[in-house]
């Protein structure tokens, strides 16, 4: 007996519905992702002699730039420049940041060109929201 088979027609793979997916997927995670650009403030630290410290786990850090604006370093990480360059502004941030039992150490980054004024005023709100271990961040001077 020969049986014979018939023969079927190839079937086709519709791939349409894939790319569908596959683009709706890639565009889902593009807009759910959350970008993290790290706002960084170009200043041009002061340079001392000395030997560079440990830093602590929770710092506060201040970054004043060359023209006197005040730059807050979040919680996430993240600088963020304060709404104006009041006194009070700037003394309500700190208040937020130093909500701690103990003491928070206060790192100030200040450009070598910022105005004195600038530094001064940042002293005083630390000082004014309890901040006890305050400190200036430096570059060390190149070894001859």
């Amino acid at each position: 007996m020969k049986f014979h088979r018939k023969k079927r027609p190839l079937q086709d793979i519709s791939v349409t519905s894939m790319v569908d997916v596959v683009l709706l997927l890639l565009f889902f995670f593009m807009v759910s992702t959350t970008f993290n650009k790290q706002t960084q403030v170009k200043i041009k630290l002061p340079e001392a002699n000395g030997a560079e410290t440990e830093a602590a786990i929770d710092t506060v850090k201040l970054t004043i730039d060359a023209r006197g604006v005040y730059y807050l370093d979040d919680n996430d990480g993240m600088t963020h420049e304060l709404l104006n360059q009041k006194r009070e502004t700037l003394l309500q941030a700190l208040r937020k940041r130093n909500n701690q039992a103990s003491p928070v150490p206060f790192i100030i980054n200040a450009d070598g060109k910022t105005p004195h004024q600038a530094v001064i005023t940042a002293l005083e709100a630390a000082s004014a929201a309890g901040f006890s271990h305050i400190s200036f961040a430096t570059e060390a001077k190149p070894v001859p």
